[in-house]
């Protein structure tokens, strides 16, 4: 939440839905060693990028908040069914 300036009281747990994986993680040992690979970015620097990039352009997430994107798909694709995307 530092990223945001906000405290833990803003956390909403949630019920865990049935089989609903528990972690996820990423193996790049193999990008490591066959490819010489690395990170360029921290996790918590890229996090904190891409925290402001959404906050820079809040014209790009502003219409899939207010559902407006729904209408270029029901144009391309047809009638979407709410949850289907």
């Amino acid at each position: 939440m530092k990223f945001l300036n906000k405290d833990d009281s803003y956390i909403e747990f949630v019920a865990d839905r049935p089989g609903h994986d528990r972690r996820y993680s990423l193996d790049t040992s193999k990008l490591r060693q066959e490819l010489g690979w690395k990170p360029t970015v921290s996790f918590a620097d890229g996090l904190g990028k891409t925290i402001k990039w959404y906050q820079d352009n809040p014209s790009w997430w502003q219409r899939i908040k207010s559902g407006e994107y729904l209408k270029y798909y029901q144009e391309h694709y047809g009638t979407v069914v709410k949850g289907e995307l």
